[in-house]
């Protein structure tokens, strides 16, 4: 059962990566903003401070899962699972946020949300086993 949850762990950081990408990094791209609803490049210039910092708010997330993936199968392990645990609920928390934002985030939300989940489930198995 780790492996299985190390693998939606990992999935879900590779998700969070390409969220940080378009946030941080593409975030004025007109293909881009269109994404995340925006209508113009007005609207895209007066939020790119904040999508650059959420876009590492989701770095951060993906590194975190990433370094208790690595600790996770090594002697380190309980430092691994409580890594993973965090990266994951907290990527988890952020998607039930979203989802209360409005019923148009839905899909975003299951996107965001859905491997997080899987592994945070899959990890407390593998310790009640």
């Amino acid at each position: 059962m780790t492996i299985v949850a190390a693998v939606f762990a990992g999935l879900a950081a590779l998700i969070h990566v390409y969220i940080f990408v378009l946030e941080s990094v593409r975030w004025r791209q007109p293909a881009t903003w269109k994404i995340f609803g925006l209508t113009s490049q007005a609207d895209a210039d007066t939020t790119a401070p904040l999508a650059y910092n959420q876009g590492f708010y989701n770095l951060f997330l993906a590194i975190g899962a990433v370094i208790g993936l690595v600790l996770l199968f090594t002697p380190a392990a309980m430092a691994g699972y409580a890594l993973v645990f965090l990266s994951t609920g907290s990527m988890l928390a952020a998607a039930l946020v979203l989802v209360s934002t409005g019923r148009d985030r839905i899909r975003s939300a299951a996107i965001q949300g859905t491997f997080p989940l899987l592994s945070v489930v899959f990890l407390l198995i593998s310790l009640a086993v």
